[in-house]
């Protein structure tokens, strides 16, 4: 039995809680690159960001065993991957929004996304848009401020992306199951 079934047996988690994710985690190097980021924004005034860098495949409030046994299928033969840097986004169109690195990978983990999110009943079928966040719930008025520090205090290296493992993330929890 794997961690990930093992995990089904626990307490059903309160509604409130944040979601359960199948995501994948950068190589170690990049992920401290990427905090080296957020604490340089910080020290220029911007709202902390504490979340750990990752890239979404799909969400639930309470991810189903199928889904998690479908992405381990698909997912773990493709670790690790690779992921280019093609721009910023902007999500949200009220008072709060995110900034995100919007990122291009291969055929192969794009289908694989895909067929994840499809599978997931809470999913948003077919769809992804791969991206890994670098600005949670920033307030509307600072994101154009916020993308000029960004993109200044991006190094070049970071173009291309290494997803260096898949797994579940379970917040209520605060566990990770990798593939």
């Amino acid at each position: 039995m794997t961690a990930p079934q093992e995990r089904l047996g626990r307490a059903e988690v309160n509604a409130v809680a944040s979601p359960e994710n199948i995501l994948l985690h950068l190589a170690e190097e990049q992920e401290a690159q990427v905090r080296e980021i957020f604490a340089a924004l910080e020290q220029r005034g911007f709202p902390t960001q504490h979340q750990t860098p990752h890239i979404t495949i799909t969400f639930a409030p309470r991810m189903e065993q199928p889904v998690v046994d479908l992405a381990e299928e698909l997912l773990a033969p493709l670790m690790p991957a690779t992921l280019q840097r093609m721009g910023t986004v902007v999500f949200g169109t009220r008072r709060k929004q995110t900034v995100a690195w919007l990122l291009e990978t291969s055929d192969e983990l794009e289908a694989a996304a895909r067929a994840i999110s499809t599978a997931n009943p809470e999913g948003r079928g077919p769809r992804w848009i791969p991206h890994l966040t670098m600005g949670l719930r920033l307030p509307r008025a600072i994101v154009p401020d916020y993308i000029r520090a960004l993109d200044e205090l991006s190094p070049p290296e970071l173009r291309q992306l290494t997803a260096a493992e898949a797994g579940l993330r379970v917040p209520s929890t605060d566990q990770f199951f990798p593939f």
